[in-house]
């Protein structure tokens, strides 16, 4: 496998962390993630002029990217710098709107903002469970149900909606002004919402969409792991740089052996998530891109844990307080397990695969 990152993704990577670090510094990112609407809306269109939405798609598609080593360039640099920008919607959004042979422009240039309603209070993962329904009444279609916990609804203008109809499950466009969406913050920063719909008009994007919401659950799955690997470089760097300079008897304690130890074990297991990161990756778009994405989103959410919780045992009271961001790091890591599937299913989703093989 190459694990050599193309010149154009060097340079995707570059200019969008260099974009994230001069405006996304700790505190102003803390202000915006807390408050409604729980991201900065002049910073988002910040990012779509930067472009970053056009690595999402394919260049056939009107893209210039993806492809999973594109996704996770970007997905990546969100994490280092705990971006709150509502981005995991639109790749959702994007794979949905691929498969349905739809315009991605609004969507890419950033015009357009997605919600992407799956999952429901008594179905978080699974699509079996939808209950939503979708009935036509003449030539058009209307949908009632709930949708929870939809990422980026706070700052949504068009929802797309899974949803039950007479020849199976489908996806179907929504009007964020149709629905009524109860807007909140998530413990660990960005934004949600609680989407409600009572006989909502909507309109019919893709007939038969199991497996092009499995798909963009795959996505989003790699990307919330590449995410999570961000986001533990930095965790890590920030505990390195306490162990150098934090002192007790008179020398630094990571001159401990046995703080080093723990600190050399983090480090090991960071490089063995971004490696499966990698390899899920590389299968994007092949017979074993689920296996392999859900392989990856478990031993992430294992990984991710770990670092929360041993950066702040180490770091001691300080990683507890707001004003440090190794606090804010940790409630991310823990967060990013319950998206999309925590440890638990993604495992049962091995072991059926592993089960059904020949």
């Amino acid at each position: 496998m190459d694990f050599e990152i193309s010149e154009g993704r060097r340079m995707l990577a570059d200019s969008l962390g260099r974009f994230l670090s001069d405006q996304y510094g700790i505190t102003h990112r803390n202000k915006m993630a807390y408050e409604a609407p729980f991201h900065d809306p002049s910073k988002w269109n910040d990012l779509a002029e930067l472009g970053v939405l056009y690595a999402l798609a394919p260049e056939d598609r009107g893209g210039f990217g993806g492809t999973g080593f594109d996704v996770v360039t970007v997905f990546e640099q969100l994490g280092r710098a705990l971006c709150p920008e509502p981005i995991l919607p639109q790749l959702l959004a994007a794979r949905l709107l691929l498969a349905a042979q739809a315009d991605l422009e609004p969507l890419l240039s950033g015009g357009t903002r997605y919600g992407v309603a799956m999952g429901e209070v008594d179905a978080p993962y699974a699509l079996d469970g939808i209950t939503t329904e979708a009935v036509k009444s003449g030539a058009s279609w209307q949908i009632t149900g709930r949708k929870s916990v939809v990422y980026g609804a706070q700052a949504a203008n068009t929802l797309l909606v899974a949803a039950r109809h007479a020849g199976g499950l489908g996806v179907f466009r929504v009007a964020s002004d149709d629905a009524r969406i109860t807007p909140y913050g998530m413990i660990d920063g960005g934004g949600a919402g609680e989407v409600f719909l009572d006989h909502s008009p909507a309109t019919l994007t893709l007939d038969t969409a199991d497996t092009a919401l499995q798909d963009a659950l795959d996505w989003g799955a790699l990307a919330l792991s590449a995410e999570a690997v961000g986001a533990m470089d930095t965790a890590n760097a920030l505990l390195i740089d306490y162990l150098k300079t934090r002192k007790q008897f008179g020398r630094p304690i990571g001159t401990f052996q046995a703080l080093q130890h723990r600190a050399v074990d983090l480090a090991i297991e960071i490089e063995q998530a971004r490696s499966i990161t990698i390899l899920a990756a590389s299968r994007m778009g092949t017979g074993l891109q689920s296996r392999t994405v859900s392989m990856a989103k478990n031993l992430i959410g294992r990984t991710a844990k770990l670092v929360a919780e041993d950066s702040i045992q180490m770091q001691g009271g300080i990683a507890m307080t707001w004003e440090y961001p190794a606090s804010h790091y940790a409630k991310r890591l823990i967060m990013i397990d319950h998206q999309l599937g925590d440890t638990d299913t993604h495992l049962e989703r091995v072991m059926a695969g592993l089960q059904s093989t020949p």
